[in-house]
């Protein structure tokens, strides 16, 4: 694939909590500059990411983000505000213990709350695969696909391991190409973006991409 390529598959991102404004202006400008899918950022910056990019990337953001353990209610609430903001994409996690105490009906409807909220624009649900059980992947698979969402998502980056090959292909198998699959988390090398696309991954979420494309050392999401 050609830099260009895989850089049209990345969700540029920023998620450190200790996040400035100003580290926030540089990843929109590398995002603009290198035509990235989106920047990637937290909900207290999507106004004025929005503003400072004036259309030319679009911005997505996380929800109920990282532990996914928050009420149906705030999320949607914190989804709903995110696009009111502008936001073009809303990534967010899932109620991990409701699926551990099998609650398919009550993660199905976290889900389905948020897509509501967030209407026509894109939502990506993370599952955080690195507390699953393969099974539970599986299910998770046909959960988000039923709850109307756009992506599963592998990974917040926030826990004890990122997205895996062997994950990408199982949920590439079990959406059967009823939503698209993001990969996220751990991605460090060229090398692996190549591989996580050549496996069906519609997207990647990153903050490593654009340096690593340019030859550059690269630390982070």
């Amino acid at each position: 694939m050609t830099r260009e390529e895989i850089l049209s598959h990345v969700d540029h991102t920023l998620l450190k909590p200790e996040a400035t404004w100003p580290q926030i202006q540089v990843i929109c400008d590398e995002a603009i500059a290198n035509h990235t899918a989106s920047v990637c950022i937290n909900t207290c910056y999507v106004k004025q990411a929005v503003e400072y990019v004036a259309g030319r990337i679009p911005v997505c953001c996380v929800v109920g983000f990282p532990l996914g353990a928050m009420d149906t209610a705030s999320k949607a609430f914190e989804a709903k505000t995110a696009i009111e903001n502008g936001a073009a994409e809303v990534d967010m996690v899932i109620n991990i213990g409701r699926l551990k105490n099998k609650e398919y009906d009550a993660v199905r409807e976290d889900i389905r709350a948020v897509k509501q909220a967030v209407g026509d624009k894109v939502l990506k649900v993370i599952i955080e695969t690195c507390l699953l059980t393969d099974e539970e992947k599986e299910k998770m698979c046909d959960i988000v696909c039923e709850a109307g969402a756009d992506y599963i998502k592998t990974s917040t980056g926030f826990s004890t391991a990122g997205a895996t090959f062997h994950d990408v292909e199982l949920m590439v198998k079990g959406v059967h190409g009823r939503c698209k699959v993001k990969a996220a988390g751990g991605i460090s090398t060229v090398e692996d973006m190549e591989k996580f696309l050549a496996l069906g991954a519609d997207r990647l979420g990153t903050s490593r991409a654009v340096k690593l494309l340019n030859g550059e050392q690269a630390k982070g999401y």
